[in-house]
């Protein structure tokens, strides 16, 4: 009846109001979307003020810096989408990628490259699982829980692991730092190369795609983001998707710090401090609640580039870098307020 009463409205509403309302219902759905024309849009704008944007420099530069916030965002994203939160992954990647690296200077200095990733990762994914292992047995918010082993583990890396700053690494360590994936020369003769440590992002949302949208444990960690209770009902083991999702998160980041040594040919204890924030914004610009349940990992991906290209290509329009954090913090703060008022809708 409801249904009957409303069908003349529908049938005399202006094309433009319908067309309206099929793209309000699209954003809805799709999100990510959004992000994407919000990240179209930022392009395009700082190419016209800047045509040396679009150049094969900025576009490099660019995807050497989205490689560590990248695998941060998916591991965010996937505890978002269980209905928890993170802040300590930075301080999981710090632990792991200075222990891996003081380990493989002092004892194993021929460790293939393979096995030192491997051991970054594990080294991660353990932390990881302790966080998720207190979540589920302290029954307090995975924030209060987080923001604890931040500490704890940040004290344990800078009071019994090292502070100094470890500048010579080993040559395998390096060379997969160097190693091009792309190389060509531009215009002025100069060489440039896309390093071979950006394929671990796309792969890494590649495999996080599949876990979460593909397998059971991802309808698991989709339903307990929605409803926890529902899902403990239907007979989704809370105590192993939380321990999975933080643990995942975990290996990402402990991935991440072992990257970011490689890319730097250096392993600075104190790198990495105070990254949490924008990491988290990314996966909320991308579309993902921060209640839990919905997000994509398309969308992470275009939130990771939004917040990226802000923050890398300011300096090409002549913001100085004074300003540049009041240009992010209000952009931020505008695309939240925009994601927050299209969900009430």
């Amino acid at each position: 009846m409801s249904l009957m009463r409303d069908l003349p409205h529908l049938v005399h509403m202006p094309s433009g109001s319908r067309s309206r309302s099929r793209v309000a219902a699209l954003l809805r759905r799709r999100p990510e979307l959004l992000s994407l024309v919000l990240l179209l849009v930022i392009c395009l704008t700082l190419a016209s003020l800047n045509p040396a944007f679009f150049q094969a420099a900025s576009l490099i530069d660019l995807g050497r810096a989205s490689t560590v916030t990248g695998l941060f965002a998916l591991g965010v994203f996937a505890i978002l989408a269980a209905g928890g939160i993170d802040v300590s992954f930075t301080a999981i990647a710090a632990l792991s990628m200075y222990s891996v690296t003081l380990c493989v200077i002092k004892f194993w200095p021929g460790l293939p490259m393979a096995a030192v990733l491997g051991l970054a990762i594990c080294g991660g994914a353990m932390l990881g699982a302790l966080n998720g292992w207190l979540v589920h047995l302290l029954r307090v918010p995975s924030l209060i829980v987080t923001i604890g082993t931040q500490y704890l583990f940040r004290g344990v890396l800078l009071g019994f692991v090292g502070t100094v700053w470890l500048m010579e690494l080993p040559p395998q360590m390096i060379g997969f730092g160097k190693a091009p994936l792309l190389e060509f020369q531009n215009a002025a003769g100069i060489t440039l190369s896309l390093p071979l440590y950006f394929l671990v992002f796309p792969i890494a949302a590649l495999l996080t795609w599949v876990i979460l949208r593909k397998t059971l444990i991802g309808r698991a960690i989709f339903a307990t983001g929605g409803n926890a209770e529902v899902a403990a009902r239907l007979g989704y083991n809370q105590r192993v998707i939380h321990i999975f999702v933080f643990a995942f998160a975990g290996a990402l980041a402990g991935l991440a710090g072992i990257v970011h040594v490689c890319a730097n040919r250096m392993a600075n204890p104190f790198d990495l401090v105070g990254r949490e924030i924008e990491v988290i914004a990314a996966v909320v610009l991308g579309g993902a609640r921060i209640t839990g349940g919905t997000g994509s990992v398309l969308g992470t991906v275009s939130g990771v580039l939004l917040i990226t290209v802000l923050g890398n290509s300011l300096v090409l329009v002549g913001i100085p870098s004074t300003y540049q954090r009041v240009v992010l913090g209000g952009f931020i703060l505008l695309a939240a307020a925009f994601f927050a008022t299209r969900q009430r809708v």
